[in-house]
């Protein structure tokens, strides 16, 4: 198989939960073992940040990466999910996976996946993994994909776990109370391994604290940080509480391990963040007049917090180009939209995509008013026309959506 032949086997033979949703969800690490243990368990010769949390995880994970490449390190960055190609999940320095490796990697193995019946995920954190240690990286950034305790990336030991926040997402997995999407998250934690938490409330810090005691593990609590100005070309205002978390981290790390952390290697990865990286989605300009932003956020809290940002422009009129999936509460997230704009509903390219005709019909109960699209690139294209040069268009609503625009 080339490369094209190879992905396409990947996201559509085995179970991939951003295309399929709750039946790609496995519910345990033996599979993820199993695999670990074919390969020779490459884990075991990385040295690796752990990152989990409902939002901010990709941010975070993202300046870290960069921050340890100014400092001279090689660099292995994992994350989840990618934007347009699969190789965004894993690189190292910034640069992708090659597709050779790739396919290489798949057509190599294929037969033990198909035999035990491995996930997408399972595949891909495998792929990642066996990827870092031939490289032979310095140190690998790995971001959680759902939840903690039974997600794939945690069959490591990392030198440093992190929380970045505890919101309602996959409640279907994960509990429908923070305090228990709270202990699924941190499930990260492990034996004697320091663990920074970004933000907490009153009822995920005793969930932290009880877990961390437990594994006697040092907690610190990044939001109670006092932040300098490290300035840095993302943009939301939600990036203040990653930059605290990112932070917060590297400090731990200065003290515990031996790597060498300049502050101008701090100063300059989060300047650089993008260029080292290649991070796209967050709060990200597309256009000037009018204004066009874009950004991934997709749950309550991460929308609140865009939103929010989003008002806060000056505009004449505001165009919202909006798609979802369709396993989200909608009545969660729809109130949290303004009802002084127009709606371009449209449906992300995915088997999990919402019609954009059942969202029109429910934004309607909730005020927001707009016309549907038969594609994303049709909506934003009509939002395009449309709008005028002090006009303002957000596209967003889901990962998906920013994808196909991007």
């Amino acid at each position: 198989m080339n490369y094209q032949e190879t992905v396409h086997w990947m996201f559509h033979q085995l179970p991939m939960y951003q295309l399929q949703g709750a039946s790609a969800y496995k519910k345990d690490l033996t599979n993820t073992l199993l695999l670990a243990d074919y390969l020779g368990h490459p884990e075991e010769k990385l040295r690796c940040i752990h990152v989990a949390g409902t939002n901010g995880k990709g941010s975070t994970s993202h300046f870290l990466a960069s921050v340890f490449q100014e400092a001279g390190y090689k660099v292995g960055l994992y994350t989840s999910p990618h934007l347009k190609d699969f190789r965004e999940r894993i690189k190292i320095n910034g640069e992708p996976i090659s597709e050779a490796f790739v396919t290489d990697f798949i057509g190599k193995h294929r037969s033990f996946f198909e035999q035990h019946d491995m996930s997408f995920f399972e595949m891909s954190v495998g792929l990642a993994f066996d990827y870092f240690r031939e490289a032979q990286i310095d140190i690998a950034i790995i971001e959680v994909g759902m939840g903690g305790r039974l997600d794939s990336t945690n069959i490591i030991t990392p030198l440093l776990s992190v929380i970045t926040n505890i919101g309602f997402d996959h409640t279907q997995f994960l509990g429908n109370t923070l305090s228990a999407i709270a202990a699924e998250k941190a499930g990260i934690i492990k034996q004697n391994i320091p663990v920074v938490v970004g933000e907490y409330t009153s009822e995920t810090q005793p969930v932290f604290i009880r877990t961390a005691a437990e594994k006697h593990a040092k907690i610190y609590f990044a939001s109670d940080l006092i932040l300098d100005t490290y300035p840095s070309p993302l943009e939301g205002n939600y990036q203040l509480k990653n930059k605290k978390t990112v932070l917060q981290a590297l400090r731990v790390m200065q003290n515990t391990t031996d790597f060498v952390i300049p502050e101008e290697a701090i100063q300059t990865g989060f300047w650089n963040v993008i260029q080292n990286t290649g991070l796209q989605g967050r709060w990200q300009q597309l256009g000037q007049t009018p204004t066009v932003i874009c950004d991934t956020a997709h749950n309550k809290e991460g929308l609140l917090l865009v939103l929010e940002q989003v008002l806060s422009q000056e505009f004449e009129h505001l165009h919202i180009v909006l798609g979802m999936v369709n396993d989200k509460d909608l009545t969660q997230i729809l109130p949290l939209f303004p009802k002084n704009a127009h709606y371009y509903f449209c449906k992300p390219n995915i088997p999990r995509g919402l019609e954009a005709s059942l969202l029109q019909n429910e934004a309607a109960q909730f005020g927001l008013i707009g016309t549907v699209y038969a594609s994303v690139s049709d909506a934003y294209k009509v939002a395009l026309r449309l709008a005028r040069a002090a006009d303002f268009i957000f596209i967003g609503g889901s990962t998906f959506v920013v994808a196909e625009i991007l």
